[in-house]
């Protein structure tokens, strides 16, 4: 594949990336319009239910009429059916734009390469696969979600340099997490939560830390929280239950007390995982950050059902307490926040 082509797919991957947070359960995409190797227009999905980027690339073209005598890139198969907006398919055949470059087809199955179909049905010549794993990457919440049937799932934890997660606390600690890592690593969590769109953790996390589980140094849209409460053990009075945002929790019964929170149901102990991917996965919910304790992070481990894990490292030591969930990966990102780390584990082999 050209350089050329690349290039211009690069552009529309910076350009959807403008989108991260606000189009899910959309993904991200991004358009540029070009002739004769110049750029005349682009334009990215910028929110859930809004035009998506090939409308706003055309719309941006000073001079239509140059349109039949452009190539449009873009980082995703247009769409060829009729949800929020019309079929951008059908705009780029009304246009007569006569060349088309796609980085990946679109694995929802309303168009699955009927996009890519229709066009050069219409006599648009079609080219298919630039810059083809950077697309999948960009989207890959998007790619586990269709073709999994589970959100895409991010494991996060933070331990101490010698190991732990938590230390030994009395009843008198309890209600208020301890602090690990610094500031800098604090907000990076944040800004992790603003691209995600919901937060799972186990009944154990609730009653020791009693979380927000909110964005507080960070701008963007809230989470769902999600809790564990299968045997009935989290007082109505928890932060997840105060109804400042939308939260859920699941149980085998729908409990009387006055949470503010949605009911998921579950029959068996063993199932909560199963049932609140489940959930998820029916309300459209492309990605979901487990920040549960050792135990259930461990479970998902060793159900091999992850996709990344984001573990931070302080410097602080506790000498004993909770051993930290042990993962047998090498990192493939690093970031550092001062004193604290940041290793991304990413697992090729997720069911």
């Amino acid at each position: 594949m050209s350089t050329t082509s690349e290039f211009y797919m690069q552009r529309c991957i910076d350009l959807a990336r403008q989108g991260e947070g606000r189009v899910a359960p959309n993904p991200m995409v991004g358009c540029v319009i070009v002739q004769q190797d110049k750029i005349i227009g682009e334009g990215f999905h910028q929110n859930y239910g809004e035009h998506h980027a090939e409308v706003n690339a055309i719309n941006s073209v000073q001079n239509s009429s140059s349109l039949t005598q452009s190539t449009l890139y873009v980082n995703l198969e247009p769409c060829v059916h009729y949800g929020k907006t019309p079929p951008c398919s059908d705009l780029i055949i009304k246009k007569k734009i006569p060349r088309v470059v796609i980085g990946t087809t679109d694995p929802f199955a309303k168009v699955a390469g009927k996009g890519i179909e229709k066009m050069k049905k219409a006599g648009i010549d079609v080219t298919v696969g630039v810059c083809i794993d950077e697309c999948l990457e960009l989207n890959r919440r998007f790619f586990t979600f269709h073709e999994k049937k589970r959100p895409y799932i991010i494991l996060k934890w933070a331990q101490t340099a010698d190991g732990f997660v938590d230390a030994d606390r009395h009843s008198a600690q309890l209600g208020q997490p301890t602090w690990i890592t610094n500031e800098m690593a604090r907000i990076a969590v944040h800004r992790q939560r603003a691209t995600e769109n919901a937060i799972f953790i186990g009944t154990e996390t609730a009653l020791k830390d009693n979380p927000s589980l909110t964005l507080r140094d960070w701008a963007g849209k809230q989470p769902l929280r999600i809790v564990s409460d299968y045997y009935h053990r989290l007082p109505a009075n928890l932060t997840i239950f105060d109804g400042t945002e939308a939260s859920a929790y699941v149980s085998h019964h729908s409990y009387p007390d006055k949470r503010q929170a949605k009911h998921i149901k579950v029959e068996k102990p063993g199932k909560v995982i199963d049932e609140m991917l489940h959930y998820l996965y029916g309300h459209d919910v492309l990605s979901v950050i487990i920040e549960g304790g050792t135990k259930m992070l461990q479970s998902f481990i060793n159900l091999n059902l992850w996709d990344e894990a984001h573990v931070y490292t302080g410097q602080v030591c506790f000498h004993s307490g909770i051993k930290a969930p042990v993962i047998n990966y090498s990192p493939k990102k690093f970031d550092q926040f001062y004193n604290s780390n940041l290793k991304v584990f990413l697992n090729q082999n997720s069911i």
